[in-house]
This record gives structure tokens, C-alpha cells and sequence, in this order.
């Protein structure tokens, strides 16, 4: 979580200076389109680099695969504060994978880092384990607001709301579980609409 002091965000050509408590946590997931494969290879660098310029205000990120064949890519996951959703949409569609045509879709949405830290500060060792990212998309009342009680397995935790941040529309996490139903636990399973659960791991430079 980014504390104290200005921030110089990049918005195209533009530098816009903003002040931490003005900043907003957006979630975004781009999910791959099917056979895209050769392409996201081809523009990794080209995302690592555009990824660079978000790098201060990443809360999460990473990849996201198969849980029966972790070589079937899925999309990705980022998590990031920005001032507004104006710049969290430029945020998720100048990403250069999604201009080349990589994605089937995207999904961005405001989001609550309930665990108010970031992946680097994850306490666990990234080498134990299996890591899944757990989506669950409902409507009405919030459900699964207050943080489980072990946090110590989960990366990044916290509720999905609308633009204005005003409607729950669901929950997304980063866990460390010993399958795919002990992660898809995490969340209150017959409150949800739909609940996906895919392996995922730490992002960034390798």
C-alpha cells in the first residue's frame, strides 16, 4: 500500500501529480482470447515495460493458468491504485496486449485491499505451495467483507464494487491453498453467481 507524499502518475504524454489519499484500488483482469498465445510471448517485454510506469502503485499482479494445465494461459491480474476509473479504463486498455488484440475481455472494477498491504509484503515464501486467484461475481448484499481469520496464506484480498464504489458486485482474492476447493473456500460459495477459481503466480520481471 502506497503511504504518504505526492505521486507522479504518467497518463500518455501527460505527468499528473496526485496526492496518496486521492488515489483509488481498481481491479483489472484481462482474460486471454484463445490462441493468443504466440502474441502475449511476442509483446512480453512490451508489457513488462508498460507495467514499469505502474510499478509504485501495483498492489498485485501476475499470471493466471489452467488448474489442470497450468501451461493453458488465462490472462492476467493487476491490482493498482489510481485516482479515478477515467484513468484506471486508460490503465487497462493502452496495455499493449490488449491493443494488439490478445484478450477476449477485460473486467475492471473498483475494489478494497482489505488486507492493506501488497503482494511484495506477503508474508508466506512464494516458493511453498500452490497460489490461485479466486473471482466471485454476485450481487445484492456484501458478503465475505471481513477478512478470514488466517490471512497468513492469502496474497491479496478484498471486495469488488462498482465505479462510484458504492455497489458490492462481488469479492476477488490471491491465495495460497492446497488445491483448487480449498482456495474456492476462501469465499461464501452459495452466495456468489458464479465463483472461478484458476492457478496464479507472482508477477513481474523475471
Amino acid at each position: 500500500m502506497i503511504t504518504g507524499g505526492p505521486l507522479r502518475l504518467r497518463c500518455g504524454n501527460h505527468i499528473q501529480v496526485m496526492e496518496v489519499d486521492q488515489l483509488m484500488e481498481f481491479f483489472c483482469y484481462h482474460r486471454d482470447r484463445v490462441g493468443s498465445l504466440p502474441l502475449r510471448k511476442a509483446l512480453l517485454e512490451a508489457h513488462w515495460s508498460y507495467m514499469d510506469r505502474f510499478g509504485e502503485q501495483m498492489i498485485a499482479r501476475g499470471p493466471v493458468f489452467g488448474t489442470e494445465d497450468e501451461d493453458t494461459l488465462f490472462g492476467s491480474v493487476h491490482i493498482v491504485d489510481l485516482p479515478d476509473a477515467v484513468t484506471a479504463r486508460a490503465f487497462a486498455f493502452d496495455e499493449p496486449c490488449y491493443q494488439a488484440g490478445a484478450y477476449r475481455d477485460v473486467l475492471l472494477r473498483r475494489w478494497h485491499n482489505r488486507l492493506g498491504r501488497t503482494m511484495w509484503e506477503f508474508p508466506g515464501d512464494r516458493d511453498t505451495g500452490a497460489y490461485f486467484f479466486v473471482l466471485g461475481l454476485g450481487e445484492g448484499e456484501p458478503v465475505d467483507a471481513d477478512v478470514p481469520a488466517d490471512q497468513d496464506d492469502l496474497v491479496a484480498y478484498g471486495p469488488l464494487y462498482s465505479d462510484d464504489g458504492t455497489t458490492w458486485v462481488g469479492t476477488a482474492a490471491l491465495v495460497r491453498a492446497t488445491d483448487e476447493a480449498a482456495a474456492r473456500a476462501v469465499l461464501t460459495t452459495d452466495r456468489y453467481a458464479d465463483i472461478e477459481v484458476h492457478a496464479w503466480t507472482f508477477g513481474g520481471r523475471r
